[in-house]
Protein backbone atom coordinates (compact mmCIF):
# COMPACT_ATOMS: atom_id res chain seq x y z
CA UNK A 1 0.00 0.00 0.00
CA UNK A 2 2.91 2.75 1.55
CA UNK A 3 4.54 2.29 -2.59
CA UNK A 4 1.52 2.71 -4.40
CA UNK A 5 0.49 5.80 -2.69
CA UNK A 6 4.18 7.10 -2.63
CA UNK A 7 4.18 6.68 -6.29
CA UNK A 8 0.72 8.44 -6.75
CA UNK A 9 2.60 11.24 -4.36
CA UNK A 10 5.12 11.49 -7.14
CA UNK A 11 3.00 10.87 -10.22
CA UNK A 12 0.96 14.16 -8.39
CA UNK A 13 4.13 16.11 -8.36
CA UNK A 14 4.71 15.63 -11.41
CA UNK A 15 1.93 16.73 -13.23
CA UNK A 16 1.62 20.01 -11.23
CA UNK A 17 5.03 20.99 -12.12
CA UNK A 18 4.81 20.16 -15.56
CA UNK A 19 1.26 21.87 -15.54
CA UNK A 20 2.35 24.86 -13.95
CA UNK A 21 1.86 28.39 -15.87
CA UNK A 22 4.58 29.95 -13.44
CA UNK A 23 7.33 27.91 -14.54
CA UNK A 24 10.00 30.18 -15.97
CA UNK A 25 10.40 28.58 -19.14
CA UNK A 26 6.43 29.05 -19.61
CA UNK A 27 6.23 32.32 -18.23
CA UNK A 28 8.94 33.30 -20.44
CA UNK A 29 8.08 32.54 -23.87
CA UNK A 30 4.26 33.00 -23.36
CA UNK A 31 4.28 36.43 -21.68
CA UNK A 32 4.24 38.69 -25.14
CA UNK A 33 1.19 36.48 -26.42
CA UNK A 34 -0.39 36.58 -22.87
CA UNK A 35 -0.27 40.14 -22.67
CA UNK A 36 -2.08 40.93 -26.31
CA UNK A 37 -4.78 38.17 -25.49
CA UNK A 38 -5.37 39.67 -21.86
CA UNK A 39 -4.92 43.44 -23.61
CA UNK A 40 -7.20 42.50 -26.48
CA UNK A 41 -9.98 41.21 -24.45
CA UNK A 42 -12.10 44.16 -24.16
CA UNK A 43 -11.00 46.28 -27.19
CA UNK A 44 -13.78 46.80 -29.36
CA UNK A 45 -12.56 44.37 -32.03
CA UNK A 46 -11.09 41.93 -29.93
CA UNK A 47 -10.38 38.80 -32.40
CA UNK A 48 -9.24 41.37 -34.90
CA UNK A 49 -7.07 42.82 -32.13
CA UNK A 50 -5.49 39.28 -31.13
CA UNK A 51 -4.77 38.50 -35.17
CA UNK A 52 -3.36 41.79 -35.79
CA UNK A 53 -1.25 42.05 -33.24
CA UNK A 54 -0.19 38.99 -32.55
CA UNK A 55 1.34 38.42 -35.83
CA UNK A 56 3.24 41.89 -35.39
CA UNK A 57 6.82 41.02 -35.84
CA UNK A 58 8.23 44.35 -33.32
CA UNK A 59 8.44 43.88 -29.49
CA UNK A 60 5.24 43.49 -27.87
CA UNK A 61 6.46 43.13 -24.15
CA UNK A 62 5.08 46.47 -22.30
CA UNK A 63 1.34 48.68 -22.90
CA UNK A 64 3.58 50.86 -24.50
CA UNK A 65 4.66 48.54 -27.24
CA UNK A 66 1.19 47.63 -28.00
CA UNK A 67 -0.21 50.71 -28.26
CA UNK A 68 2.81 51.57 -30.99
CA UNK A 69 2.09 48.39 -32.77
CA UNK A 70 -1.60 48.95 -32.94
CA UNK A 71 -1.13 52.79 -34.39
CA UNK A 72 1.38 50.88 -36.68
CA UNK A 73 -0.85 48.53 -38.45
CA UNK A 74 -3.77 51.36 -38.58
CA UNK A 75 -1.33 53.07 -40.60
CA UNK A 76 -0.37 50.38 -42.88
CA UNK A 77 -3.91 49.87 -43.36
CA UNK A 78 -4.77 52.84 -44.12
CA UNK A 79 -1.85 53.40 -46.71
CA UNK A 80 -3.00 50.57 -48.65
CA UNK A 81 -6.73 51.54 -48.66
CA UNK A 82 -5.11 55.01 -49.81
CA UNK A 83 -3.12 53.55 -52.81
CA UNK A 84 -6.03 51.52 -53.51
CA UNK A 85 -8.42 54.50 -53.53
CA UNK A 86 -5.52 56.50 -56.01
CA UNK A 87 -6.33 53.67 -58.74
CA UNK A 88 -9.83 54.08 -58.89
CA UNK A 89 -10.16 57.67 -59.95
CA UNK A 90 -11.30 56.70 -63.46
CA UNK A 91 -14.76 56.96 -62.01
CA UNK A 92 -17.38 57.92 -64.27
CA UNK A 93 -20.68 59.11 -62.19
CA UNK A 94 -20.08 62.78 -60.51
CA UNK A 95 -21.39 61.54 -57.10
CA UNK A 96 -18.44 58.88 -57.28
CA UNK A 97 -16.29 60.86 -58.10
CA UNK A 98 -16.74 63.33 -55.42
CA UNK A 99 -16.81 60.41 -52.64
CA UNK A 100 -13.70 58.92 -54.22
CA UNK A 101 -11.66 62.53 -54.02
CA UNK A 102 -12.87 62.96 -50.40
CA UNK A 103 -12.67 59.91 -49.37
CA UNK A 104 -8.55 59.64 -50.83
CA UNK A 105 -8.13 62.87 -49.01
CA UNK A 106 -9.62 61.65 -45.55
CA UNK A 107 -7.66 58.80 -45.73
CA UNK A 108 -4.27 60.76 -46.24
CA UNK A 109 -5.40 62.77 -43.15
CA UNK A 110 -5.81 59.95 -41.33
CA UNK A 111 -2.44 58.50 -42.40
CA UNK A 112 -0.81 61.99 -40.86
CA UNK A 113 -2.77 62.02 -37.94
CA UNK A 114 -1.85 58.28 -36.93
CA UNK A 115 1.74 59.04 -38.35
CA UNK A 116 1.82 61.90 -35.83
CA UNK A 117 0.71 59.76 -33.05
CA UNK A 118 3.21 56.94 -33.31
CA UNK A 119 6.27 59.84 -33.27
CA UNK A 120 4.41 60.96 -29.39
CA UNK A 121 4.12 57.29 -28.35
CA UNK A 122 7.69 56.56 -29.42
CA UNK A 123 8.97 59.80 -27.53
CA UNK A 124 6.84 59.54 -24.09
CA UNK A 125 8.40 61.48 -21.29
CA UNK A 126 7.47 61.16 -17.66
CA UNK A 127 7.14 65.31 -17.27
CA UNK A 128 5.03 65.20 -19.73
CA UNK A 129 2.91 61.88 -20.51
CA UNK A 130 -0.15 63.23 -19.59
CA UNK A 131 -0.29 66.37 -22.93
CA UNK A 132 1.61 63.81 -25.13
CA UNK A 133 -1.31 61.14 -24.00
CA UNK A 134 -4.20 63.81 -24.87
CA UNK A 135 -2.50 64.32 -28.17
CA UNK A 136 -2.40 61.20 -29.19
CA UNK A 137 -5.94 60.11 -28.45
CA UNK A 138 -7.03 64.01 -29.86
CA UNK A 139 -5.10 62.13 -33.28
CA UNK A 140 -6.56 58.67 -33.29
CA UNK A 141 -10.11 59.97 -32.54
CA UNK A 142 -9.82 62.16 -36.06
CA UNK A 143 -8.53 59.30 -37.68
CA UNK A 144 -11.51 57.47 -37.00
CA UNK A 145 -13.70 60.49 -37.74
CA UNK A 146 -12.11 61.13 -41.23
CA UNK A 147 -12.49 57.04 -41.63
CA UNK A 148 -16.02 57.52 -40.62
CA UNK A 149 -16.71 60.36 -42.86
CA UNK A 150 -15.02 58.45 -46.05
CA UNK A 151 -17.84 55.65 -45.39
CA UNK A 152 -20.62 58.36 -44.70
CA UNK A 153 -19.52 59.82 -48.76
CA UNK A 154 -20.67 56.98 -50.28
CA UNK A 155 -24.23 56.72 -48.45
CA UNK A 156 -25.69 57.84 -51.86
CA UNK A 157 -23.47 56.07 -54.24
CA UNK A 158 -24.38 53.20 -56.21
CA UNK A 159 -21.38 51.81 -58.33
CA UNK A 160 -19.56 48.63 -58.35
CA UNK A 161 -16.59 49.93 -56.05
CA UNK A 162 -18.99 51.22 -53.48
CA UNK A 163 -19.28 47.43 -51.22
CA UNK A 164 -15.26 46.97 -51.99
CA UNK A 165 -14.45 50.77 -50.78
CA UNK A 166 -16.71 50.47 -47.85
CA UNK A 167 -15.20 46.90 -46.90
CA UNK A 168 -11.63 48.40 -47.30
CA UNK A 169 -12.55 51.37 -44.98
CA UNK A 170 -14.41 49.55 -42.35
CA UNK A 171 -11.16 47.11 -41.75
CA UNK A 172 -8.92 50.49 -41.54
CA UNK A 173 -11.93 51.98 -39.01
CA UNK A 174 -11.53 48.45 -36.89
CA UNK A 175 -7.82 48.67 -36.52
CA UNK A 176 -8.06 52.42 -35.78
CA UNK A 177 -10.64 51.63 -33.32
CA UNK A 178 -8.63 48.91 -31.70
CA UNK A 179 -5.43 51.66 -31.85
CA UNK A 180 -7.43 53.91 -29.77
CA UNK A 181 -8.04 51.74 -27.02
CA UNK A 182 -4.70 50.29 -26.78
CA UNK A 183 -3.81 54.04 -26.48
CA UNK A 184 -6.34 54.89 -23.82
CA UNK A 185 -5.00 51.52 -22.01
CA UNK A 186 -1.58 52.70 -21.56
CA UNK A 187 -2.78 56.29 -20.42
CA UNK A 188 -4.71 54.32 -17.74
CA UNK A 189 -1.56 52.44 -17.07
CA UNK A 190 0.33 55.64 -16.78
CA UNK A 191 3.09 54.31 -19.07
CA UNK A 192 4.14 51.79 -16.34
CA UNK A 193 6.56 49.50 -16.68
CA UNK A 194 9.00 52.05 -17.53
CA UNK A 195 8.22 55.34 -20.20
CA UNK A 196 12.19 55.26 -21.14
CA UNK A 197 11.73 51.51 -22.81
Amino acid sequence: MAPAFSLFNLLFIFISFSASPYSAAAKTHNAPQDLVRSSCVHASYPNLCIRTLSSYSGPANTPRDLAQAAVKVSIARARRVSKYLNTLSGAKAKRERVALSDCVEQICDSVDELSRTLGELKHLREETFRWQMSNAQTWVSAALTNEDTCLDGFHEVESEVKDDVKRKITKVARVTSNALYMINRLDESRGRPKLGH
